[in-house]
């Protein structure tokens, strides 16, 4: 685990970043930095991602901004997390409760917020599961469904490493307000584990990523369940890289990030996460919340969670 105490000891500035990646073998200060993270757990790594790019990012404006916020903290980042379930699982710190972050998870694993996908009625534009299991293109009659190609794929061939899912379609994208930040899925099966790799144009470090992590790498499980079962064979899920080209703190939340900091500081990485046992009480309730507001969807039309 990286000791943040290197960075809250004292004053950070880009020198004592250029020499410390010096010591880890770059000679190079870059433009937009690059944050490299290995970590076994997804709290642990999302925690020193985003600490990372506080001190070391680059400050660049985004479209986003506000007259009066400051410029966000940017780097690209590459964060490599061995076992995604290995427990903890979740960071008490990622700005959402238990409940939105078992409805994100199902919405990207699941499709439960597929219906809501409407643009001509000014609904939204995608949702990442509808991209993933029904990508429509133009001329084809039908949508192709990329996740069972996935599992298809690697059923023929557990090595290939022609087993991907994408979001973009340029057609579309290209000129909508708020376009997919996940670009990409990549799966391979080495020594029976599936790695999936998780490629993202865009990501807010602070307020999105882990939840990101946590979905993306839940639809890891899925597939390699549904790989064990073709196979006949346990397939686990294994490694998981998150790839972000742009891996930003915004600055219109700098004050509240630096709260965040602030806890770093005075609680134990224990204190600052949760074992999945310690919340699987409110997980079970915020299912049952979420399939009640499902169903409340139904009868009246409005958007639930």
């Amino acid at each position: 685990m990286l000791d943040l105490m290197l960075y809250f000891s004292g004053a950070w500035d880009k020198t004592r970043a250029l020499l410390l990646n010096i010591q880890r073998g770059y000679l190079m200060e870059l433009t937009l930095p690059i944050v490299c993270v290995t970590a076994k757990t997804l709290p642990e790594a999302w925690e020193e991602a985003v600490v990372r790019t506080w001190y070391e990012g680059a400050a660049v404006r985004t479209q986003y901004d506000k007259p009066d916020d400051p410029p966000s903290r940017d780097a690209a980042a590459i964060i490599a997390v061995a076992e995604p379930f290995a427990e903890p699982r979740i960071h008490r710190a990622f700005p959402c409760g238990i409940v939105e972050l078992e409805a994100y998870r199902q919405e990207v694993v699941d499709g439960i917020h597929d219906h809501w996908v409407d643009p001509s009625e000014g609904k939204w534009e995608y949702t990442y599961h509808e991209r993933l299991t029904k990508y429509s293109v133009p001329g084809l009659a039908e949508p192709i469904d990329q996740l069972s190609y996935v599992v298809d794929a690697l059923a023929k061939a557990p090595h290939t490493r022609r087993a991907q899912a994408i979001t973009w379609k340029p057609w579309e994208d290209a000129g909508i307000h708020d376009p997919a930040c996940l670009q990409r899925l990549w799966f391979r099966v080495i020594d029976n584990e599936l790695i999936m790799n998780a490629h993202m144009r865009s990501n807010d470090a602070f307020k999105a990523a882990f939840m990101n992590m946590y979905a993306f790498t839940d639809l890891q499980r899925v597939i390699a369940e549904k790989l064990s079962e073709r196979l006949g064979r346990d397939i686990k899920s294994g490694q998981y890289i998150h790839i972000a080209d742009s891996f930003h703190i915004y600055g219109s939340y700098f004050t509240e990030f630096e709260g965040f900091l602030e806890t770093l500081k005075m609680r134990s990485f224990e204190e600052r996460t949760f074992r999945t046992e310690q919340v699987i009480e409110i997980i079970d309730e915020a299912k049952q919340i979420i399939a009640s507001s499902l169903e409340a969807e139904k009868q009246t039309g409005r958007r639930g969670l």
